[in-house]
């Protein structure tokens, strides 16, 4: 897991050199992955759609054989085989949303190791050690806790160097430049990403974004459901297969969706930001996909 946030963190350090700002990084980050996982998105829209056809004809050969499990089962693998279904292929891509998930939780909330690489430097070492025997440090993320020092004291040397008869202006400025090693930008629309919500309760700000995650990871439920949900006329039942399929992928469906929203309230707001994105972009894919794929069908 740790590599796979290695290998995030070369991305979004990168974008964040270009940008210089830590909430346009995550935006354009969550952008690139979400064209990256556009075969797998497609593929899941597939293997729903597909489900819904083979619906009538799994129950045909349910009806065929309900005196005969083993043929039943035989005809079932056979069908499965002809259509190339998979059935368990919700349960592939949920796997490889919790990978990402933690990849990013990993990114996000050690920035400096895994985004900055400096985690072995001097001056690291210096506020690692600062903030491990302070007793006034809220943060339960010491990387971040770092971060919000180095600012602080960054923005005082700004404040002392603006005295144009300060003596030891030199020794500012090279602690100055010491500092910039670990510095992040995180404001984002006058939006702390680096705050944690269930830590900064008094701050009405910190609750935007989550919300808007929530709102559009029921959204993203909403049309998923909807997919998975097989047309059949009245009176009609599932086959157990397909009905057993069904409920697990609702299952996962949910799951996912509320271990990340219980997740983003005690992670750095920039987790939750890279959510917000991802869903949003994620509803338009569907959107385009289900149009793409209906006019096909046509």
């Amino acid at each position: 897991m740790g590599f796979i946030s290695e290998l995030f963190g070369y991305v979004l350090n990168a974008l964040y050199n270009l940008f210089t700002n830590y909430g346009i990084a995550i935006i354009i980050f969550s952008i690139l992955l979400r064209i990256i996982l556009i075969p797998i998105t497609i593929k899941q829209q597939k293997t729903m759609k597909k489900s819904n056809k083979m619906q009538e004809e799994m129950k045909q050969i349910q009806f065929k054989y309900k005196n005969n499990p083993e043929k039943l089962n035989q005809e079932t693998m056979d069908l499965y085989k002809r259509e190339k279904f998979n059935p368990f292929s919700g349960c592939l891509t949920a796997i490889l949303q919790l990978i990402i998930i933690l990849a990013v939780f990993w990114l996000v909330s050690q920035p400096l190791t895994y985004m900055k690489k400096v985690q072995n430097s001097e001056i690291y070492n210096e506020y690692k050690t600062k903030i491990e025997e302070s007793s006034n440090t809220k943060s339960s993320y010491k990387e971040i806790a770092i971060i919000n020092a180095v600012e602080s004291d960054y923005k005082q040397i700004e404040g002392q160097l603006k005295d144009e008869n300060i003596e030891n202006r030199e020794e500012l400025e090279n602690r100055k430049a010491q500092l910039e090693e670990l510095r992040i930008n995180m404001e984002f629309l006058s939006i702390d990403l680096s705050k944690v919500p269930t830590q900064s309760l008094n701050d009405w700000k910190v609750y935007i974004i989550p919300i808007l995650y929530v709102i559009t990871s029921f959204i993203s439920i909403r049309m998923t459901t909807k997919i998975q949900t097989t047309k059949k006329k009245e009176g009609e039942e599932q086959s157990e297969e397909l009905q057993s399929m069904e409920q697990m992928n609702k299952s996962m469906s949910y799951m996912m969706p509320i271990m990340s929203i219980s997740i983003a309230v005690i992670a750095p707001l920039g987790l939750a930001l890279y959510w917000f994105v991802s869903n949003v972009l994620m509803i338009i894919e569907r959107l385009i996909i289900n149009k793409i794929m209906g006019s096909k069908e046509e």
